[in-house]
This record gives structure tokens, C-alpha cells and sequence, in this order.
């Protein structure tokens, strides 16, 4: 059963939002948030599978609290206002569900969430199974007809499209179904960094780096492709390279 938070600042709506949740009986509510900053902690504690994040909050909003976390479970907005919708999908949001929730949206959403996350499991080896990838290892690559061997080394970003990942490397980008949480678990951390929500990237080959918006940083990569580093994932970068 997938483990959820609930993060809204109104305490009527995560009431209400929590009664939804346990008469469908389909996740297990772990804790609810008034606040980004309490929402922070807990994500990072309780390692959730799914949060409903609220857009509008005191402080810090539903855009904010996203750019600052490591660990990423997937994201079901919920919101009175429709005008974030675009920027919603924007950040890899799983859905953006307008308030007030109707039961039968939320049980059409959860049960889509459910069987995508099932169809990934069937395709990735169980942890037990599995070993982290050395830069100088090669994979195999399959989208569509199209197969590719590919040394890790020679990847340059992985970037996450829904429950698919797009990779690049020379001049292609193909489409893998695969999780970026699953492909960060196996890469190694030495050389692949997750920037931020969308993207990992390959540290060899980042030509330059500079200060960016609201502390984090700007990724310029030899492919001519620049990647936002979050100001969370650029203070944990400052420490590992710095001397």
C-alpha cells in the first residue's frame, strides 16, 4: 500500500482530504503538514511514496518546498486556483486535483498512480538484485526498434519525463521506462548528481557552474544543455567537491 503526507496549510482541508483517503482504503496516511518547513522534515524522515501538496501556503508555497528536497516521492497537487496547472506538469506533478476533491477523481487518480508503479516494479529488479553501476560499465538501452550499448561515462543527463526517463548521450535521447529515484540508487553518486526533481546529471561533463535564483546554482554542460541545481542539492554539491 502506498505510504502518503498530507501538506496543506488549512487544517479543514487536510481533514477533509484525509476522511477521502481512508474510506477509498487505497494508501496509508503517514502524517500531515501545516507548513513546508514541517512538510521538509517529515519528507525527508518518512521517506513518503506520495505527498498532496497544497500550491498556496504561508511562506514558503507547494513550488518552493519541491526545489528544496533530496528525496522525491511522487506529487499530487491539490489546490482551489487552476492557474498553476501548466507549472504543475511543469515540475513532473503526477496530477493537480482542484478543490474541493471530488471521491471519485481522487480514486481515479490514486488507481492510475497505483498501476504505473506497478508496471515500473515489473520492469526493475528487485533491490536484492541489484548493484550500483560503475561510470566505465556498459548498458544496454532499448526505445522502440532502436537498441543501444552505452557506457555510463558517456551519458550526460538523465532527465525524468512521468515514469519514464529520457537519456542523452552523443546525439540521442531515448525514452526508458524507468523511476530516476531507482536509476539514482544505482548510479554512482561520485559522478552522478541529482541536480534538483528532473534531472541527473553526469559531473564530467559540467564545462562551467555559477550562482543562480534563490541560492541555488546554474549547470552549463559541454552539450550546450544548462540544468538548475536546487539550493538544497547545491550546498550538498559545494561540500562533496569542495577541497
Amino acid at each position: 500500500m502506498m505510504r502518503v503526507l498530507i501538506i496543506d496549510d488549512e487544517r479543514l482541508a487536510r481533514k477533509e482530504l484525509k476522511s477521502l483517503l481512508t474510506e477509498l482504503d487505497l494508501v496509508e496516511v503517514l502524517d500531515e503538514c501545516s507548513n513546508a518547513d514541517d512538510a521538509l522534515e517529515k519528507i525527508e524522515a518518512l521517506k513518503p511514496d506520495l505527498i498532496f501538496l497544497d500550491i498556496q501556503m504561508p511562506g514558503k508555497d507547494g513550488f518552493a518546498l519541491l526545489e528544496e528536497l533530496s528525496f522525491v516521492p511522487k506529487v499530487i497537487f491539490t489546490t482551489a486556483y487552476d492557474e498553476y496547472a501548466l507549472k504543475a506538469f511543469d515540475v513532473n506533478a503526477f496530477d493537480y486535483l482542484m478543490k474541493p476533491i471530488e471521491i471519485n477523481r481522487l480514486k481515479e487518480s490514486l488507481e492510475q498512480l497505483i498501476t504505473e508503479n506497478a508496471e515500473i516494479k515489473q520492469v526493475e529488479k528487485p533491490k536484492e538484485l541489484t548493484h550500483k553501476f560503475d561510470a566505465e560499465e556498459q548498458v544496454f538501452l532499448k526505445d522502440g526498434d532502436k537498441c543501444w550499448f552505452v557506457k555510463l561515462k558517456d551519458i550526460s543527463l538523465f532527465e525524468s519525463e512521468g515514469n519514464y526517463v529520457r537519456v542523452y548521450f552523443d546525439k540521442n535521447k531515448p525514452l526508458i521506462l524507468k523511476s530516476l529515484n531507482n536509476l539514482e540508487e544505482r548510479l554512482d553518486n561520485r559522478v552522478f548528481f541529482r541536480a534538483n526533481r528532473k534531472y541527473i546529471i553526469n559531473l564530467n561533463w559540467i564545462d562551467s557552474v555559477e550562482s543562480w535564483f534563490n541560492g541555488g546554482l546554474l549547470a552549463k554542460l559541454s552539450t550546450g544543455m544548462q540544468v538548475e541545481i536546487s539550493r538544497r542539492q547545491a550546498a550538498k554539491l559545494k561540500d562533496m567537491m569542495s577541497l
